[in-house]
């Protein structure tokens, strides 16, 4: 009898606990979170619960921004939600966070998303406006920029393109899929997963380099594989594919905290970012020396870390025609001298210049579209505006979400996108 109550009991609570869907959810009062200086920003966020906005839930907030300051504050959320007011006196951004307890006291747990098993912990909301965004720009370039890259691209040239292939399983059996391996430059080779559709004439397809995000993980083929397109997938480290755990695992200890060595950076030769760029202008030219490119589509594509890469392709490479980049890593590196917020990246040395996003987008011969989140401070949003000022030409665009972080994205959050010609496709995203 004890047993069947305690199940019972048990089953009331977790029927409970699963009942509740409590999340954070936060606008500013103008759609398009840009502001003159000086001028009242004003947050509203909402808890709520199962999509429908709850009351009596304590919010602690704190605001921080690319002026230095910092101010925190807390409140009841009613229906309405709490009303949060700050401003900004100069180009730059706002970052706020909001984390939600309960009535006595307790954090709030729910989704919150992240890169590991766990997706849950207390429930917050991360996100910001901004001030005159077109008037950030980096830090200034090394003189002899052009230069370093002439010679980088000269110890490229002195290694022969002989890749070897090797034919894998196809998820599509009208497209062909290689394992593939390029000598480069540097320590290692480029490494990772070719597609091409089966039959294709010479001439015939566009191209595409795809870059990954930081980490060591161990390759795996690609369950998609497109019908129209050549499309080169690297990993950034050259790791041999197809080896046994045991391998990647020592190189994920050998790897760890990679591209953070202060000694390394003390000089491009020996930055880690030197053998990976390597790899990025590798990779781009073994995909052009493929008879069936057609000389013309090329993209340089990626987020992160992979976002990274894809504007050094952008920038060192005339013939790339189109980069799509999420939340690009190690942007305005040295935007800490400028007073911005830093985001997870490396400490800034002269070294790391010659590998700073910003002054390969001013490079930039492609279109180049990317994506910002207010909420990203591993990848701040106002590293990836300084990015998009860079860029030469009218042919950018750069896509800005609230509430959305380098990996959660609240839902529904407001989003826009800047272009030469002003901003459009404002609206609410609901997914």
């Amino acid at each position: 009898m004890k047993i069947r109550l305690l199940y019972f009991v048990l089953l009331v609570v977790c029927s409970v606990l699963w009942a509740e869907n409590l999340s954070l959810v936060g606008r500013t009062d103008k759609d398009v979170a840009i502001y003159a200086p000086g001028e009242e920003m004003v947050f509203t966020i909402q808890v709520l619960e199962d999509g429908e906005p709850v009351t009596g839930k304590k919010l602690k907030w704190t605001r921080t921004g690319d002026d230095g300051k910092t101010e925190k504050g807390e409140g009841l959320a009613g229906l309405e939600g709490l009303a949060i007011t700050t401003q900004l006196d100069q180009p730059g951004f706002v970052r706020l966070k909001v984390f939600a307890f309960d009535e006595d006291g307790s954090k709030i747990e729910g989704y919150v998303g992240g890169w590991g098993a766990n997706k849950k912990g207390q429930i917050f909301f991360e996100g910001g406006a901004c001030v005159e965004p077109e008037k950030l720009d980096p830090v200034k370039e090394p003189e002899d920029f052009d230069a370093f890259w002439e010679g980088m691209k000269a110890k490229l040239a002195a290694v022969p393109i002989k890749a070897v292939r090797k034919s894998l399983e196809s998820p599509d059996p009208k497209v062909n899929l290689f394992e593939l391996s390029i000598p480069c430059a540097g320590s290692r080779p480029v490494t990772g997963y070719l597609s091409i559709p089966v039959d294709a004439e010479n001439g015939s397809l566009p191209a595409l380099c795809q870059f990954q995000g930081y980490g060591v993980r161990i390759p795996t083929p690609p369950s998609w594989v497109s019908p129209s397109a050549i499309v080169l997938n690297i990993n950034a480290h050259g790791m041999e594919l197809g080896r046994e755990k045991a391998y990647y695992d020592q190189l994920k200890n050998d790897l760890k905290g990679y591209a953070f060595d202060k000694k390394e950076n003390r000089s491009p030769e020996t930055a880690y970012f030197h053998d990976m760029s390597l790899r990025v202008l590798r990779a781009l030219e073994y995909v052009k020396s493929l008879p069936e490119w057609n000389g013309k589509d090329l993209a340089s594509n990626g987020g992160s870390q992979g976002g990274t890469q894809g504007l050094w392709g952008a920038g060192l490479d005339p013939d790339v025609t189109s980069s799509d980049i999420w939340s690009p890593w190690c942007c305005d590196l040295a935007g800490d001298q400028a007073g911005r917020l830093d985001g997870w990246q490396p400490d800034t040395t002269e070294a790391l210049a010659y590998f700073e996003p910003a002054f390969h987008a001013r490079r930039a011969k492609g279109k180049v579209h990317l994506i910002a989140n207010y909420g990203d401070y591993t990848c701040p949003p106002s590293g990836v505006a300084v990015v998009y000022n860079q860029v030469p030409h009218e042919n950018k665009s750069m896509e800005v979400k609230q509430g959305c972080t380098h990996s959660f994205k609240m839902i529904p959050h407001m989003s826009y996108t800047i272009t030469p010609d002003g901003i459009r496709d404002v609206g609410m995203i609901e997914k």
